[in-house]
């Protein structure tokens, strides 16, 4: 089932953690599982932020012993990362097991990336110059909470809420997806790949791994991976349509653009506000009435349809 959404200011720096946080709680009926953000700050020159996790929230009740495992496998992430030639410029611990970093590098990210997630449990949750990625266990104010979301300031947002039905219910199972290696693209996907294994070996001959099993995280990197060839979003996401099959609704968000698109026969939900300054989008109407409880007009995208918008 799952429920997906979006949001993006045009021109403006907005409260994009409250606002997708009130979002992702108002369709917790459709996930309750796990619940993930994809937010987009303002970017520093030169720098660039990671967010990483080094265990699983379950693994935290296993007893004293991983507490020093997870302290001795940031402590491994640090080494690298200095080895690696990467200037550590802060550091935020969000949870026992998650932190955030901001970076000075500017060598080759996939090594770096590739480095860094060689060390037991060590997961890089997104590296970008605008984008943040948190996803957890619970509900989107639990994870919110957890995180400090409430009061992140950017541009734009998607976000993702969880029903588990043929994966684990962890971290690394849950959405957004980011398109490692590549800065600041994510995606929320509610549906099914028919042909996701197919289209994964291809993208694995073209030299991109896989965190998961989930056809989601395969949308985020065959986006990026167009790019990376010369599209720009909106043909990449039309081609998209063309050459994914099944049922899919998805949100993709960059540094600075939101887009969506709908498979062919528009079986996944999506209804869509948009006004001059402002555009929100999401799997049921509900979430955007919890941003704009007064009345406005929505409407849902045609069958096949692609749609982008500039921050």
């Amino acid at each position: 089932m799952c429920g997906i959404a979006g949001l993006i200011h045009r021109g403006q720096s907005s409260d994009v953690g409250s606002e997708l946080t009130a979002m992702l709680q108002s369709l917790k009926h459709r996930g309750p599982d796990s619940t993930g953000f994809a937010l987009y700050g303002e970017p520093r020159k030169g720098e660039h932020v990671m967010r990483f996790k080094v265990a699983e929230q379950e693994d935290m009740r296993s007893g004293f012993q991983i507490h020093d495992q997870v302290k001795e496998r940031k402590a491994e992430v640090d080494r690298r990362l200095e080895e690696m030639g990467a200037r550590k410029i802060s550091e935020d611990t969000a949870t026992e097991y998650a932190y955030r970093y901001w970076i000075s590098f500017d060598g080759d990210m996939k090594k770096l990336a590739d480095y860094v997630e060689d060390v037991e449990g060590a997961e890089i949750l997104s590296i970008g110059n605008a984008l943040e990625l948190v996803k957890d266990l619970g509900d989107a104010t639990v994870v919110s909470d957890q995180y400090g979301l409430g009061t992140f300031q950017g541009t734009h947002a998607i976000g993702h809420t969880r029903m588990a039905t043929e994966s684990d219910v962890d971290i690394r199972s849950a959405h957004p997806y980011w398109a490692y290696p590549f800065n600041d693209i994510s995606v929320v996907h509610n549906g099914q790949l028919t042909n996701y294994w197919g289209f994964r070996r291809e993208m694995e001959r073209r030299g991109h791994r896989f965190m998961s099993n989930c056809d989601s995280e395969l949308i985020a990197v065959y986006v990026a991976d167009r790019i990376e060839q010369g599209d720009d979003l909106e043909a990449a996401m039309r081609r998209s349509v063309d050459e994914l099959d099944g049922v899919f609704t998805y949100v993709v968000a960059t540094a600075d653009q939101l887009g969506m698109a709908k498979d062919v026969m528009a079986a996944k939900p999506m209804v869509l506000y948009e006004s001059d300054e402002f555009v929100a989008l999401a799997s049921e109407e509900v979430a955007i009435r919890s941003v704009f409880p007064h009345e406005i007009d929505t409407y849902d995208p045609y069958e096949g349809e692609v749609m982008v918008w500039q921050s």
